[in-house]
């Protein structure tokens, strides 16, 4: 009887979550999870994979860096025949990549080429998309730069948030490795390079890239407003000592409609209505953060 290709599976979130849970459903041979430790300064609100590795017993490793000559033998050593990646956060060497028989792969978090890098999700949100999705596809020097095997894509809406475009395309990954894993694990995947001409790139977001910028459009605001509220770490303004954060907003409300001003203008305040390039915003629900709040005043620029 032929042996069952081991797998090495890195990943975290809730979609490495979901992948490697449809793994061990399935009965393949996973012989390690490599995953990240919590970050205490991180909101974790979403599953992560060591919970389905730890309930099957599968070794979970959580090391700074797999790319150093130590933890390159300590993999070798686990005799990969196919790695898969899922919302894995550090790059992989290609010293790694070759060591499988069967390839490396990954799934991410875009409908490549759009959207190569961090936070795929958030800034698709961001730049207002109709459409997100997962690609399964092979892992190479660059990130996110490897031939296709499948795409799998759902609609998203307008006011909705990063958390609720996540919740609509995480199935998505899951589906995609359910179609494709006996592909992968037989070596008779079909892949298509990626059209290099049509290639958009991004980096990770921090909380600082959730500044308000009032010079703006009132939609462009609204889409930061809705790609990094909460769960996220929020948009802001800071105002004199303290910062107000802008946890949701509505451009087209009775108060806003038809209110011009100054970019950042208060308009008024109780709704609280600020003036962007093309219009205005009503502030539907803010939070004080600092010392002491401010006072704020009509005809003052935020």
């Amino acid at each position: 009887m032929t042996a069952r290709p081991r797998i090495l599976f890195f990943g975290y979130s809730e979609v490495g979550y979901a992948c490697l849970s449809l793994l061990l459903e399935r009965g393949d041979q996973v012989v390690a999870l490599i995953t990240h430790q919590d970050n205490p300064h991180e909101k974790i609100w979403f599953k992560t994979p060591a919970l389905a590795a730890r309930e099957r017993g599968v070794p979970v490793f959580t090391p700074d860096s797999v790319n150093n000559p130590e933890w390159r033998e300590k993999i070798a050593a686990l005799q990969p025949d196919l790695i898969l990646s899922v919302y894995y956060r550090h790059m992989i060497g290609t010293k790694i990549l070759a060591l499988p028989r069967l390839g490396a792969w990954n799934i991410h978090g875009s409908l490549l080429p759009k959207y190569r890098g961090r936070a795929p999700i958030n800034w698709a949100v961001l730049h207002g998309e109709p459409r997100i999705g997962m690609t399964l596809h092979r892992m190479v020097k660059s990130a996110d730069a490897g031939a296709v095997v499948d795409q799998e894509g759902v609609a998203i809406g307008p006011r909705d948030t990063a958390e609720q475009a996540f919740r609509k395309v995480l199935p998505c990954a899951r589906t995609l490795l359910a179609r494709q894993i006996d592909a992968l694990l037989t070596g008779t995947a079909t892949e298509t390079p990626q059209d290099e001409s049509q290639v958009t790139t991004f980096g990770g977001r921090t909380p600082e890239d959730g500044r308000i910028n009032w010079t703006q459009t009132s939609g462009q605001i609204f889409n930061l407003i809705r790609a990094v509220t909460d769960p996220y770490p929020g948009a802001f303004i800071d105002v004199g000592g303290a910062r107000l954060m802008v946890w949701w907003a509505e451009p087209g409300s009775p108060a806003a409609s038809g209110r011009r001003g100054r970019p950042g203008e208060v308009l008024s305040l109780a709704p609280l209505v600020v003036a962007t390039a093309d219009g205005a915003l009503e502030l539907t629900k803010t939070e004080w953060r600092g010392t002491s709040a401010t006072e704020l005043r009509v005809g003052q620029i935020l």
